[in-house]
């Protein structure tokens, strides 16, 4: 989605035309007082003046860029690349890999959206995300300090603990109705440890189906790129790299929509891409454990 318009390879699908004329004075119908949005490459801009009557209302001689949403924006300020997957961890959740080549998913689950840089950005999102950490956390009573240092005492798999966290119905995969449900509850299994691990694996096997569905079509994932609020928990990363099973890279916290923007309006303005550094805050290599996955999608 950039600047309102949906675009899709090859063909770009333009929203209804406007008039060009913002006083309303010739609102007539007439073809000739149509404006159809442009749609800029990654690299274009445009100046404003009297032949871009779409952007009336801007001063003139002001620099246009192409513009971007939020995560697309995202990726542009961290610098990812093809093989890169960004997971953002916030109220919700998405998933979204830089990907050369288009995708297109039968099934509806990913959606293909295209980046800031000239790529595609295949995406999932998620109902259920930092909030399933919030919740388990009162449950608890502990902050996510202490639901960290419970989760991370128990081992991976949480004893056969399993919390399809599904608290809010569930976008991917299309649970409108559905609500959290834990299983695996015995005499041993039942502890605070297992139940703060559980969450954490909970809501990161989530994301990874979701990561699944992207990498069916063909898109690499060698990295994962892990941002949000839910990013800071000292066990969300080790146990998304058991999860995930590639190495996971932390970035230090930052507004990075925000930097991507200030990345396109610098590119707008030169010749090339910024290749700005990104400070990394936390590293976790490959770790993978498989039956965390395999447990969750048995009681799935």
């Amino acid at each position: 989605m950039k600047n309102g318009l949906r675009t899709t390879s090859p063909t770009v699908r333009l929203r209804p035309a406007r008039e060009a004329d913002p006083a309303g004075l010739h609102n007539s119908g007439d073809p000739a007082h149509v404006v159809l949005p442009r749609v800029l490459d990654p690299r274009a801009s445009v100046a404003v003046d009297a032949n871009t009557p779409e952007l009336w209302g801007c001063r003139s001689g002001i620099v246009v860029g192409p513009g971007a949403g939020d995560n697309a924006g995202a990726a542009l300020g961290l610098g990812a690349r093809p093989g890169d997957v960004v997971v953002s961890i916030g109220t919700s959740g998405t998933v979204y890999a830089v990907s050369a080549d288009p995708v297109a998913d039968a099934q509806g689950t990913v959606a293909g959206f295209a980046d800031a840089a000239g790529a595609h950005l295949p995406l999932v999102a998620t109902l259920n995300a930092a909030r399933v950490l919030d919740a388990v956390a009162r449950l608890l009573g502990v902050d996510h300090d202490g639901l960290a240092e419970l989760a991370l005492a128990a081992q991976p798999g949480a004893d056969g603990l399993v919390l399809h966290p599904y608290f809010e119905g569930e976008r991917t995969p299309n649970l409108p109705d559905a609500t959290a449900t834990l299983t695996g509850l015995t005499l041993a299994s039942t502890t605070r440890e297992n139940l703060a691990r559980a969450a954490v694996e909970g809501m990161l096997c989530g994301l990874a189906d979701g990561l699944d569905s992207i990498t069916g079509l063909g898109v690499p994932a060698e990295r994962i790129l892990l941002i949000g609020g839910a990013a800071r928990s000292a066990a969300v990363g080790p146990v998304a790299a058991q999860v995930f099973g590639v190495p996971v890279v932390i970035p230090k916290p930052g507004e990075y929509v925000a930097l991507g923007a200030a990345a396109q309006a610098a590119w707008a303005l030169g010749d090339a891409r910024p290749e700005w550094p990104v400070e990394t805050w936390a590293e976790h290599p490959a770790d993978a454990r498989p039956v965390i996955r395999e447990q969750y999608a048995a009681q799935g």
